[in-house]
């Protein structure tokens, strides 16, 4: 039934109703003008994006794509929200994470992030990278414990960090029903971090103790972060997730807690990436397998998963670091459409070391203007109905599960980590996205495109390595490792000499012909430190050696038009190599020329490139 506007205005009824062939009929016709000569389901193809996890974004969604099974917020199968007013009563937990080992600067970093805007901690607690047992008292000091939710990272010291949380509530006078937050008890997650054996036993003790003594009060995380930053993809962090909740249910379930009540103990951590659709997805696919698996155990109403969203510390830049300001912002609202009941921002500067006060205030203020600004949280499961959405959760949720049943099928996660199955999956698709990064088919801005060669350096105070001296564990990956090893090689190369590796951009004709590819190339040189020189505008067969002396680069690049690399190519390129030149690229694909050594185009390895560029030059 159409419903009319009381005002009879019909904005769609001038429009027939197209259909799904005439949409891919015109597709056609855009593709048959660009060279692409495909028809039916073939030209949809052709515009459809490839993922990770056997995923495919394609470019059109319909009603056929909606999810049968989706449910209501607050029921199961959970994936429109864990709670029926979703975060809408006041925005998701603002969680700010600190690492900091001085209980006297923790204790004002703490309240002033209290004072501004967030509204739980979370500390990391002994260990080389956080503050002393015996300090917590003191960085708590002014805490009001039964407003603030404390989540505690204790790997190296459990027992005496929950024990002493526990005696700060009793201290001061905070109702055992009143004590929120989170134990973070994660044996598996510290094995896989460090090598070590879990022991699951002081975790199931304080499980048991929480569920008796303090019903807000969650003792277990399930922290998919260490599978993440190993370089996991979204369908292997969810896989891992569940694997980890399921061995601890054993855990708890053997110990002789009921299914309700061990589920009530965990807590699931996940990263927010600056891809806002996949975090999404991958927060609500989270949910609807938890509660397939609560389902399968006997609980389905202990299913409702409770989840904190912390930002990617694999998208982290050093480099142009500034821009991860955005990409937590994405992160954060990815996060939030997804119904994290808390979320941490970590600060743009997290790469380089301890975060400034600025880099805080930014940080929680992201959520503080997403909450209240943007108005995210006032709609339960905003990205609900969404077919792009619904068809990539359940997509998702597929993945996920099926490399939940392959950990399994191991022996369950414990006997996967100590065979290295997933350390050997986790490697294997991290050597997938590591060669689309050197290929810049994932860009990283301010770092594989649009770098700063001379930007000024961000330095802050070093932070501590947690797991410095662990005796084996997952590696921890970032995506611009590959080019920061290309910078800062360039960097030593400017300590020891005073300058750069330099190109030489032998452009060919009028501006209008050479200046997309020698913006290309500029571009391409810079994301591995080497200045590309551009002086003059333009050179020929006879101005070209003389050029590239003036340079002071023993390495060039030819850019022009294909038209015009026909003609002066080759002749320029050997009045370069006469005068020097140890290596000539040329800027595109349009054939092969005399004296010419090789060619650097959208999509070549640009790491390769770099390296075999700084290599010639001598950079150590």
């Amino acid at each position: 039934m159409t419903v009319q506007p009381a005002d009879g205005l019909s904005p769609a009824a001038a429009f027939p109703d197209p259909s799904h062939d005439q949409w891919q009929s015109l597709v056609e016709g855009v593709l048959r003008k660009s060279g692409k000569e495909v028809s039916g389901s073939a030209a949809e193809d052709a515009l459809s994006t490839t993922l990770e996890d056997g995923l495919t974004t394609r470019p059109l969604y319909t009603a056929n794509d909606e999810s049968p099974d989706t449910g209501f917020p607050g029921f199961a199968p959970f994936v429109r929200g864990s709670r029926a007013e979703g975060n809408a009563a006041g925005g998701w937990d603002v969680r700010q994470r600190h690492a900091l080992t001085d209980p006297a600067r923790l204790n004002e970093a703490l309240l002033g992030d209290l004072e501004n805007g967030a509204t739980s901690l979370w500390l990391s607690v002994g260990g080389p990278a956080g503050v002393p047992v015996e300090g917590l008292a003191r960085a708590l000091d002014g805490v009001y414990l039964d407003l603030a939710p404390v989540a505690l990272d204790a790997p190296a010291d459990l027992d005496g960090a929950a024990t002493e949380l526990l005696r700060l509530y009793e201290e001061r006078g905070v109702a055992r029903h009143e004590a929120r937050g989170t134990l973070g008890a994660d044996p598996l997650g510290h094995e896989a971090r460090t090598g070590v054996e879990a022991d699951l036993a002081p975790a199931v003790r304080w499980a048991e103790r929480c569920d008796a003594e303090y019903p807000q009060l969650r003792a277990v995380a399930v922290d998919a972060l260490p599978y993440h930053e190993a370089g996991g993809s979204a369908g292997e962090e969810l896989g891992l997730s569940l694997a980890t909740g399921v061995a601890y249910l054993r855990a708890l379930t053997g110990a002789g807690m009921t299914v309700e009540a061990a589920c009530g103990q965990l807590e699931f951590r996940y990263a927010a990436t600056a891809d806002q659709f996949l975090t999404i997805a991958k927060l609500r696919a989270a949910r609807r397998l938890w509660a397939r698996v609560a389902e399968a155990s006997g609980a389905p109403a202990a299913g409702a998963q409770r989840q904190h969203a912390v930002t990617s510390p694999v998208m982290m830049t050093r480099r142009d670091p500034w821009v991860n300001m955005l990409r937590t912002t994405l992160a954060t609202l990815g996060a939030g459409v997804g119904g994290a009941e808390s979320v941490t921002v970590l600060p743009f500067d997290h790469a380089l070391g301890l975060p400034d006060a600025f880099a805080r205030r930014i940080a929680r203020n992201t959520s503080t203007i997403l909450i209240e600004e943007s108005h995210l949280a006032r709609v339960v499961d905003p990205a609900g109905g969404s077919w792009y959405v619904e068809r990539l959760t359940d997509e998702l949720a597929a993945a996920a599960w099926a490399f939940f049943q392959e950990i399994e099928r191991a022996g369950g996660l414990p006997a996967a980590l100590r065979a290295g199955t997933v350390a050997e999956r986790l490697a294997a698709t991290w050597a997938a996205r590591s060669a689309k990064l050197a290929r810049r088919k994932e860009p990283i801005t301010g770092v594989s495109e649009f770098p700063m060669p001379d930007e000024r350096a961000v330095e802050r105070e070093p932070a501590a390595d947690p797991y410095a001296g662990a005796p084996g564990g997952l590696p921890r990956v970032r995506r611009d490792e590959a080019f920061e090893a290309l910078r800062a090689r360039s960097d030593a190369h400017l300590a020891a000499t005073g300058s750069r590796p330099k190109v030489f951009v032998a452009a060919l004709g009028p501006a209008a012909a050479h200046t997309a590819r020698a913006s290309f190339a500029v571009n391409l040189f810079g994301a591995g430190g080497i200045e590309a020189v551009h002086d003059p505008e333009s050179v020929d067969a006879h101005t070209a050696g003389d050029a590239l002396k003036s340079s002071g680069a023993s390495v060039a690049v030819l850019c022009s038009s294909d038209a015009l690399y026909a003609e002066q190519a080759a002749p320029v390129a050997g009045a370069l190599k006469a005068a020097g030149a140890a290596r000539v690229f040329l800027a595109g694909r349009p054939g092969e020329y005399a004296d010419v050594d090789a060619h650097v185009f959208a999509g070549c390895d640009a790491v390769a490139v770099l390296t075999s560029v700084l290599d010639r030059l001598g950079v150590a």
